[in-house]
């Protein structure tokens, strides 16, 4: 899952593309399932992720395809790592891709971030089946 100081992810979700892209950039889906943040697939939009213990972490659209890519700057400033999202329809449903770059492991911040991160990717991921699924 993690190489180079990146960390991939991918899942089938059950559920069209449309559905998907949805939970990732709409403010209220996103909340129920990973952090509360103003975000807007609209490049060069900044917003911010409420990340509870970690605060408030600012962000920014660097990149986007309708239904099918999203990138952001991931907390400038502190981590100054790139999350990218990508959705590929399989079936009736979506693989999603995603890969958070840019770790800085020479960094203590770096280290602990890739760390956590590589290990709570998954559970996030699972998270978002689960609110996508009803649960």
């Amino acid at each position: 899952m993690t190489e180079n100081a990146v960390i991939r992810c991918e899942r089938f979700l059950p559920h069209p593309p449309a559905e998907v892209w949805t939970a990732l950039t709409d403010p209220d889906a996103l909340a129920r399932w990973w952090a509360p943040g103003d975000i807007a697939p609209v490049v060069g939009h900044r917003f911010t992720l409420d990340m509870g213990n970690w605060g408030k972490q600012p962000c920014e659209v660097t990149a986007m395809e309708p239904g099918r890519l999203l990138s952001y700057r991931f907390a400038e400033g502190s981590l100054d790592t790139v999350i990218t999202w990508r959705l590929a329809p399989e079936g009736t449903g979506t693989r999603l891709f995603l890969e958070h770059a840019g770790f800085d492991l020479d960094s203590p911040l770096g280290r602990q971030a890739y760390d956590g991160m590589g290990e709570g990717w998954p559970h996030v991921l699972a998270r978002l089946d689960a609110v996508l699924s009803g649960e």
